[in-house]
């Protein structure tokens, strides 16, 4: 009996054991598609192929933001393009976010109503209120319009979100600021997408 009992104990951990390991390894995965951080792999996965994706720089998401578009080079705005743009897209929506900020989340960047099959803006964009391509600036939490640089305190590192949303509409706001976009958003978003960036000072 003692044996018999030892055997069947035996089985049971070796399944538990087996069981824990396959629930184990599966990354959660976000509402856009992309793979979100966990602490085994903390820089999201690429998109799958196909799938509404955004990049930044030509950059691997997670990567350091090159000096030139940060406060300590030219602070120029990068090179944005996207990708898989989903059916019944009217505009997107490009925001820029640090959500490290001292008095919480600093928008960056806004740039509303793009044209979807522009598939880019490109680097060093003016701080004008309409674009080449019929795009619109709007407000960063600083208040001015257009590209702000990113330029954490001395000492610290922050992430830099970049978010893309597919958008049912064109939005009407003559100017826009981060709260006004998020109410233009709300119930017109078809997807979003983001790309993470860092900025060390």
């Amino acid at each position: 009996m003692q044996i018999r009992w030892s055997t069947f104990s035996a089985v049971i951990i070796s399944v538990v054991i087996i069981s824990g390991g396959c629930l184990s390894g599966t990354p959660s995965i976000s509402q856009s598609g992309s793979p979100e951080r966990t602490p085994d792999s903390p820089h999201p996965l690429p998109s799958p192929p196909g799938a509404f994706s955004l990049q930044a720089a030509s950059l691997v998401t997670g990567s350091v933001l090159p000096d030139l578009y940060t406060c300590k080079g030219a602070g120029v705005s990068p090179a944005v393009s996207w990708d898989g743009i989903p059916p019944g897209t009217k505009s997107l929506v490009l925001v820029l976010d640090d959500p490290d900020a001292l008095n919480g989340r600093f928008t960056h960047w806004i740039v509303f109503n793009i044209p979807p099959k522009s598939g880019e803006l490109a680097q060093a964009q003016p701080n004008a209120k309409v674009l080449t391509n019929g795009a619109q600036q709007g407000s960063t939490s600083a208040g001015s319009r257009g590209y702000y640089a990113p330029c954490p305190p001395i000492g610290e590192t922050h992430l830099y979100m970049f978010h893309l949303y597919a958008v049912d509409m064109d939005i009407t706001q003559p100017t826009a600021d981060r709260e006004s976009i998020d109410w233009a958003l709300t119930g017109h978003t078809i997807a979003q997408t983001k790309f993470i960036t860092t900025v060390t000072r």
